[in-house]
């Protein structure tokens, strides 16, 4: 059996690490919080965030990152995006250069506005590097139940590698070499969710939220591109499929914190009672800095950004939004700095 180490016992490196171990593969969980780590060793279960989902015989909590690690073909990073770079430096010292590297969290980092793939190409420049991305619930995915997900690397092999690590008969991956659309689609949709709560908390309806989703993934694709991403990468599964479930299920984090925040409730307040890190707030940071950067138009961002950060009114921001400059719905995806 391949040995498999997954770094995060959060509910989304937990949901990855059953998923390969219900296959028989070796798995072996390793948690920065020790507390965590004791808890599961004890209850073989994440009652922290997955209560209630057994883990399966060949998964092993590991109380060492050097033991969860030590005899390791694929090391999985699951790890929140803004810690990934002190994760990935901690385990330097463990890792070799034909070890596979896969990350599986959504995020830019905000001050560098680095993609999680580029701090990998500042730290791990030798090793093969994978991003899985995707609509998926870890607590859907705990139980079984049927999921896509998407492999993306430059290296063709090891997509495809982690592809059928992953896949099971409840599990289907793709593959795909567009790192930078993976990426930013899977980073990206958390602040259109955050919206999509924020329009729910105002007592919006089904049509406001579909406007959000619409437009917020033009302005994604806009900023993709403008990037050097692929069109055709946001009509996938890490762009309008992952947009669809973070914006429309109570399981999103992002969205719930919307919520709050459109009913009222100030921001930090509503991060403490998601309890879970709420990515879309920081990836909304950074994104508004991007299309200043690459000169994108991104209204939905800036609004959103706005109510997070500025203390703006949520209704006079929908207000605004609303009483724009008619345009066509298929002028260019992106607009340059010199065309401003």
């Amino acid at each position: 059996m391949k040995r498999i180490t997954v770094l995060g016992g959060g509910s989304w490196g937990t949901a990855v690490a059953m998923s390969l171990a219900s296959k028989g593969l070796d798995v072996r969980l390793w948690d920065i919080d020790k507390a965590h780590v004791q808890s599961m060793i004890e209850e073989r279960e994440n009652k922290k965030f997955l209560p209630g989902a057994p883990f399966p015989p060949s998964l092993t909590v590991c109380t060492e990152e050097a033991a969860a690690v030590e005899g390791s073909r694929v090391v999985i990073f699951a790890v929140p995006a803004q810690f990934f770079r002190s994760a990935l430096e901690a385990a330097l010292p463990l890792l070799n250069k034909d070890m596979i590297i896969v990350n599986v969290a959504k995020g830019i980092e905000i001050g560098s506005l680095c993609r999680l793939s580029e701090i990998a190409g500042e730290l791990i420049p030798d090793n093969r590097y994978v991003v899985v991305s995707g609509p998926s619930h870890a607590e859907e995915v705990c139980k079984g139940l049927p999921t896509t997900l998407v492999a993306a690397s430059k290296d063709r092999k090891a997509a495809e590698e982690i592809q059928e690590l992953f896949i099971s008969d409840v599990l289907r991956v793709y593959t795909n070499d567009d790192v930078i659309g993976v990426e930013l689609g899977g980073a990206l949709k958390n602040i259109i969710a955050l919206g999509a709560g924020i329009s729910d908390g105002l007592g919006y309806g089904d049509n406001t939220k579909a406007a959000l989703m619409t437009r917020g993934l033009a302005e994604i694709k806009r900023l993709g591109v403008a990037m050097g991403a692929k069109p055709e990468t946001f009509s996938g599964l890490s762009g309008i499929g992952d947009l669809i479930v973070t914006c429309t299920s109570m399981h999103s984090r992002n969205r719930r914190c919307g919520i709050m925040i459109g009913q009222g409730t100030d921001k930090k307040t509503a991060i403490e009672k998601v309890g879970m890190v709420v990515e879309g707030i920081y990836t909304c940071e950074a994104a508004h800095e991007m299309a200043v950067k690459f000169g994108v138009d991104m209204p939905i961002v800036s609004g959103i950004y706005q109510i997070l950060n500025e203390n703006r009114n949520a209704g006079d921001a929908v207000r605004e939004l609303m009483s724009r400059k008619r345009k066509h719905e298929a002028e260019p995806d992106f607009i340059t700095r010199n065309s401003l």
